[in-house]
């Protein structure tokens, strides 16, 4: 049975003049997976998912989401979740005022918004959600991105660097709230350089150095955890022979807590 698909990169190059930061970029997401999208500082992973959202042009190859070039898919905003570095927050407005915009952009009840607010804990300090965007700590705005990413309870969630800023309690949440969202049938794409955490909340993972290295599963990559993800990546980033390509197992398969 063939696993559907919500996001797939086919050859995908993003070239800017002379520098390559994409290139030939091929694999699929599939649905009801957390999959981790890892690679060193510059390795093309914020360049990946912006072209994935029709932020930037594929300079050859393509992107989809649910089959369709993002422009294209009828209600993506409502579809796909996403929370990157420029991307959604209005700096001045309060964490609830922007949200309350963002809302009622996509026709989303006003209730809406305190429900992602106490999702993602903004609730917990009564004052947190009336505090300007601006004056947020790094791990508030992460909390703050995924409210937003979650608004329109969307079935893809495309997340770069979400526990950046985040305290242990903070990634602890974070892990548990990824996966009861994958348990509910939704998608997740990370980016993330923190592979410890990675290792704990990932189903898949793909490794890119501007190419692809490797697309599988955490457990045909880790021998079912006899070697750490952290050794595992730098043996594919550093070695010459790419890894095939796997294909994801199905959805519902066991998570980590």
């Amino acid at each position: 049975m063939t696993t559907p698909v919500a996001a797939r990169f086919s050859r995908a190059t993003k070239q800017y003049g002379s520098h390559t930061a994409v290139e030939d970029l091929t694999f699929d997401v599939a649905e009801g997976r957390i999959v981790g999208l890892l690679g060193r500082n510059g390795a093309g992973k914020s360049t990946a998912l912006r072209m994935l959202l029709g932020l930037v042009s594929p300079s050859s190859g393509s992107t989809t989401v649910f089959g369709q070039p993002y422009a294209d898919l009828p209600r993506a905003a409502h579809r796909i979740g996403v929370s990157m570095d420029g991307i959604g927050s209005l700096p001045a407005a309060s964490g609830r005022r922007d949200l309350r915009i963002w809302a009622k952009t996509l026709g989303l009840p006003k209730r809406r918004v305190d429900e992602v607010l106490e999702q993602v804990g903004l609730l917990d300090d009564p004052k947190a959600a009336d505090r300007p965007v601006e004056a947020y700590s790094t791990g508030m705005r992460q909390r703050h991105g995924l409210a937003s990413a979650l608004l329109a309870d969307p079935e893809l969630l495309v997340l770069d660097e979400p526990a950046n800023g985040l305290d242990p309690d903070g990634i602890r949440w974070l892990r548990r709230l990824l996966r009861s969202l994958a348990d509910e049938g939704r998608t997740i794409l990370l980016s993330s350089h923190l592979l410890t955490e990675v290792e704990q909340i990932v189903d898949d993972v793909v490794i890119i150095q501007r190419t692809l290295r490797h697309s599988g599963t955490l457990e045909s990559l880790t021998e079912d955890g006899r070697h750490r993800l952290e050794d595992r990546f730098f043996d594919v980033v550093d070695g010459e022979a790419r890894t095939a390509p796997e294909a994801p197992r199905p959805a519902g398969g066991g998570g980590r807590a």
